[in-house]
């Protein structure tokens, strides 16, 4: 295959371990999503991250990404990460309203407790209409690290033909 980059966006963590175990198996390069204004990482104050996550949500806020993100060279792009509110962060528009990904491969992946996708997939083909989009990996947060996760990405990049 291509070159491939592995872009990602994790506050607590698992969307990062997935986005490394994927670079792991695929040789990717990874880049991580930055926030200018980054989001609390303490677990403990998870109802104040979900309360801001829907306000962000619910006035369709498009938080800056810090770092600058090249694209350019790669022909496949795995974009992870975690399900806020049914759906994905906001900074993931963020994203898709900067860069242009006509041209690409995009293969989501994501984290989540429950929600699957949400939808999330079908929303990147109605985003990126110029992008090919593969196949995602929905992944239980609470999964992640144990001995079946690497086996699940795994089975995913071969089911891919990866």
């Amino acid at each position: 295959m291509s070159k491939a980059l592995i872009l990602y966006f994790s506050v607590y963590g698992t969307a990062k371990m997935t986005a490394e175990e994927i670079a792991k198996q695929t040789g990717a390069d990874l880049v991580e999503i930055e926030p200018v204004i980054p989001y609390d990482n303490d677990r403990n104050h998870y109802n104040a991250l979900a309360r801001y996550a829907k306000k962000e949500h619910d006035e369709d806020m498009r938080p800056e990404i810090k770092n600058t993100i090249s694209i350019e060279n790669y022909d496949y792009i795995f974009i992870g990460y975690p399900m806020w509110w049914y759906t994905f962060p906001m900074i993931i528009y963020t994203l898709f309203d900067k860069y242009d990904f006509s041209g690409k491969t995009i293969i989501p992946f994501n984290t989540h407790e429950g929600s699957s996708d949400g939808g999330t997939y079908d929303q990147i083909k109605e985003i990126e209409r110029d992008a090919t989009i593969l196949e995602g990996l929905p992944i239980r947060g609470g999964d992640i690290g144990n001995s079946d996760s690497p086996e699940q990405v795994k089975d995913w990049l071969n089911g891919l033909g990866y």
